[in-house]
């Protein structure tokens, strides 16, 4: 492909390289994400990975089988329109991401009503706690019932995984809102709002 720039043309290696020295020049010895935000580098082509709708990263059809290696590029993964790239601050590279980038594995909860505070566990790591910055969002689901994804950062979301998603309806609750009854889950004084209560049950 032409205008290829060095991490495509390296494939995994020259990505890794390039993603460790920019993780590592922007963060130091401060643990913390890097602000890929702020960079804007060239476009340098499409690399042939792929983050399936389990959270599964691929590598030319093959999962990377290195936790740490995820993770690392989890950390300079960023998002512009429906398109999901690889960047460090010289280059971006284009990748595929069937669903959501990450999954919601495990959840904490703390408190009860409206003092309930719930974290959410990434496949990467994270733990992310669910608030107006961090909201939850629930979309039909191809096979019927609902979808929840939690907002992780800049665009990014996490899909919840189905277990996760009963433990919700289970601490779920019915609310007016906007007029109308609604059910959903609160978490930090916020309440996220599944879909009316018929078609939770019936999405059961």
């Amino acid at each position: 492909m032409a205008n290829q720039g060095q991490s495509t043309r390296q494939g995994l290696e020259g990505l890794t390289a390039a993603a460790n020295q920019a993780v590592e020049d922007a963060t130091g010895a401060k643990k913390g994400l890097p602000p890929v935000h702020l960079w804007n580098p060239p476009f340098c082509g499409d690399l042939d990975i792929r983050i399936a709708g389990d959270g599964t990263w691929f590598y030319m059809g093959t999962p990377i089988g290195r936790p740490a290696l995820v993770r690392l590029f989890s950390t300079i993964l960023k998002r512009e329109g429906d398109k999901h790239y690889l960047v460090t601050p010289v280059e971006k590279v284009g990748i595929r991401v069937d669903d959501a980038p990450f999954m919601a594995v495990e959840m904490q909860k703390d408190g009860e009503g409206n003092r309930r505070v719930l974290s959410f566990r990434t496949n990467v790591d994270d733990w992310v706690r669910c608030d107006s910055a961090h909201r939850l969002r629930f979309e039909q689901a191809e096979g019927g019932g609902l979808t929840p994804y939690l907002h992780v950062r800049a665009d990014l979301w996490a899909k919840v995984t189905r277990a996760l998603y009963y433990d919700l309806v289970d601490m779920g609750e019915e609310r007016m809102v906007d007029g109308q009854p609604m059910f959903g889950v609160e978490s930090a004084g916020e309440f996220f709002a599944m879909a009316d209560a018929e078609q939770v049950r019936a999405a059961l």
